[in-house]
């Protein structure tokens, strides 16, 4: 299995939405329970999400590969599928 890094602020809609999907996606498919994903809240850990290269969250990453970084506008369902897309890369 391999790990899952996802950036997200406070109060970000986008970041609600994904973790929103993650929920759905594993109660929906229990192989999904079985990855780990870490949350970095960028503000509180600047020296974390300083090491990546991203512009919008949430944003995830799979060893370190960026998968899935949100973008303005982004709807629900987009949303959801780049969160599968995620957790099937982190199962892969």
């Amino acid at each position: 299995m391999k790990k899952v890094l996802a950036f997200r602020m406070n109060g970000c809609p986008y970041c609600r939405q994904a973790m929103k999907a993650l929920q759905e996606l594993v109660s929906e498919n229990e192989k999904y329970a079985a990855v780990s994903v870490e949350w970095v809240e960028e503000n509180e850990h600047p020296e974390i999400s300083a090491k990546y290269d991203y512009y919008h969250v949430p944003t995830m990453f799979v060893n370190d590969v960026k998968v899935y970084e949100a973008h303005s506008g982004e709807k629900y369902e987009e949303c959801r599928e780049n969160v599968r897309r995620v957790l099937e890369e982190a199962i892969a």
